[in-house]
């Protein structure tokens, strides 16, 4: 039997757009603490209205954070931690993150160049990696698609690892994206917005309906 498809809505900074994810059928509701991203939000931020936050996943985005960055994004009430990182970080460093926070919580987002794959090495220490579209100065938040071939090769090649397709999806090709990479967890963002860190309801309504269609197609 397949597993339904997985949703994470990304670069939420209000209430008011996490609920109506929520409401649309998003498992997983992303903030990004990053503080040179466009849709950055404080912890002050966050903890306004996190007692009145939908009871979804809610996934703290962040950027080579110390270890202290990471207990204080647990205790402001965050249950899993998407790590953004160089793709030639030392082991020794995410070691140290998945300690923290738990390999089962940590999620890997490595900033890996088109012709670099993600490192075995990291899989035992972490259940879960997110691949994004390459960008010399970005860590994700490009806008632009990705190389789906490249997310199903190590999907395929490593069935116990939970991939997560992210990078320029959006409802006229998340249905193409889900179809060539095979994803089952996918990570939208600019995708569905107005303007940066400002979602739009008419688009975040469209890509969860386009990802049921997708949901229909497989397997077929």
């Amino acid at each position: 039997m397949i597993e339904p498809l997985q949703v994470k809505v990304c670069g939420l900074t209000s209430l008011a757009d996490a609920e109506f994810a929520a409401a649309c059928g998003a498992g997983y509701l992303g903030f990004i603490l990053h503080p040179k991203s466009p849709r950055h939000i404080s912890l002050e931020g966050f903890r306004s209205f996190y007692g009145r936050l939908p009871k979804r996943t809610l996934v703290a985005v962040t950027v080579e954070p110390s270890a202290d960055a990471l207990l204080a994004m647990r205790e402001a009430g965050f249950k899993r931690f998407q790590v953004h990182f160089r793709h030639d970080t030392p082991v020794g460093v995410i070691r140290s993150w998945s300690s923290v926070v738990g390999a089962e919580n940590l999620w890997l987002a490595p900033k890996l160049p088109p012709r670099a794959d993600a490192a075995v090495a990291w899989l035992g220490l972490s259940k879960t990696v997110l691949l994004d579209t390459f960008d010399e100065k970005l860590f994700g938040g490009t806008g632009r698609t990705g190389d789906w071939p490249k997310f199903k090769r190590h999907q395929q090649r490593h069935p116990a690892t939970t991939w997560i397709l992210s990078g320029g999806l959006n409802p006229a090709n998340v249905v193409e994206a889900i179809d060539e990479s095979e994803a089952r967890f996918v990570d939208v963002n600019s995708g569905v917005e107005s303007s940066p860190g400002v979602k739009d309801n008419a688009k975040v309504k469209a890509f969860f309906a386009a990802v049921s269609r997708a949901e229909g197609t497989q397997g077929s």
